[in-house]
């Protein structure tokens, strides 16, 4: 299976924030079909940008149903590619950042809200996010997708080896991490993703911003890392559509070889 992971800077602060940035992921869908891509992986918060302020969160969140998610919705059927993308969720009087699977038919198979907050930039902007193992709208932690076993979570979620052990224990083959991670968090990339692909025996596509907006500058860094922990692509700090392949026959493999999810001390762990 191809992936394409969209490092671009986040969509610059405005009224039509929105507007612009699913006008940018009908460019960047139409690029990634044309290489092939089966699916495409925005960055965190990429429907509105990352670091826009409590007000404008609340401004551009939606209900799932929403006019921008039924564009991208829209967007992925008529390009016939999966996106998984970054978006400020409504839930009532909260709001969540909030990421969704949608499969090449437009149909929304996963969601998830990011569970550990980064600092006062997200807990000035976002409500904390509850968890359960039936995930967000009863489908689990996981979807299934062209024989592959998905997983999502966000950004700082992944920094925690508890988040990727718990949804490779839900069956997770390729874990898709939309992510907003800042210049001086390098280690991210380079030590921390490729980590937990060994560790749980898993892909991970970790989906970056490069550029800056008013609060921070991004590192960029993108990159597949393969259930051996090395990257099958990885980004410099620029912006790039990001292509790269990933292997059932590999993953199964690695797995006979590194069989830690197997080995590992449950009664101990949990």
């Amino acid at each position: 299976m191809t992936l394409a992971l969209a490092q671009v800077p986040p969509v610059e602060i405005g009224d039509d924030a929105v507007e612009r940035a699913l006008s940018r992921t009908d460019r960047l869908a139409a690029e990634a079909a044309t290489s092939g891509a089966d699916l495409l992986v925005l960055p965190e918060m990429h429907l509105s940008g990352y670091a826009i302020g409590r007000g404008a969160v609340e401004q551009f969140a939606e209900e799932w149903g929403g006019p921008a998610l039924t564009r991208m919705a829209e967007i992925a059927r008529t390009y016939g590619v999966a996106i998984c993308h970054g978006f400020p969720e409504r839930d009532g009087q909260r709001v969540y950042n909030s990421a969704a699977f949608i499969d090449e038919h437009g149909t929304e198979l996963l969601r998830w809200r990011k569970l550990h907050l980064f600092g006062d930039v997200d807990a000035r902007q976002f409500d904390r996010a509850g968890f359960s193992d039936e995930g967000l709208t009863g489908e689990g932690l996981v979807a299934d997708w062209r024989g592959w076993s998905i997983g999502l979570a966000i950004c700082y979620d992944v920094e925690f080896p508890e988040t990727a052990r718990r949804l490779a224990l839900a069956g997770a083959d390729l874990l898709v991490v939309p992510t907003a991670n800042m210049v001086g968090f390098e280690a991210v990339s380079r030590l921390l993703v490729p980590a937990r692909a060994l560790e749980n025996q898993m892909y991970v596509a970790y989906a970056n911003y490069t550029g800056e907006d008013p609060e921070f500058q991004y590192s960029g860094l993108s990159l597949i890392a393969g259930p051996d922990g090395a990257p099958v692509v990885a980004a410099g700090a620029g912006e790039e559509l990001l292509i790269g392949r990933i292997s059932a026959e590999r993953l199964v493999a690695s797995r006979c070889a590194n069989p830690y999810l197997e080995d590992r001390r449950g009664d101990m762990l949990g």
